[in-house]
């Protein structure tokens, strides 16, 4: 069995839970139509995910901990853009 590094790991699950919370915004830019939103959420979104992926490669446990933080991230970031009626919009929103 494969050592696990404590600080690789918690950096697998931060990079993943962000990976997942951009995917979210990057997709919400695209439901809104906004190509520049969408662009740069995209470009986010890949140098995230490449961290993740690079760390975890070297060894499979951390798929684990990548999968920790995709839900992470997930999660939040629909907590983030679920507003109750009458809130402020969710980001991505087109204007009204």
């Amino acid at each position: 069995m494969a050592e696990i590094n404590a600080l690789t790991a918690l950096g697998v699950v931060l990079a993943t839970a962000a990976t997942d919370a951009v995917y979210v915004m990057f997709t919400s830019a695209v439901v809104a139509r906004r190509r520049l939103s969408a662009a740069n959420w995209s470009a986010i979104w890949y140098t995230l995910s490449s961290f993740a992926v690079i760390s975890y490669t070297e060894n499979w446990i951390y798929v684990g901990f990548a999968a920790v933080g995709s839900w992470i991230g997930a999660y939040a970031s629909m907590t983030f853009l679920h507003r109750p009626p009458g809130g402020p919009a969710p980001i991505g929103a087109a204007p009204e």
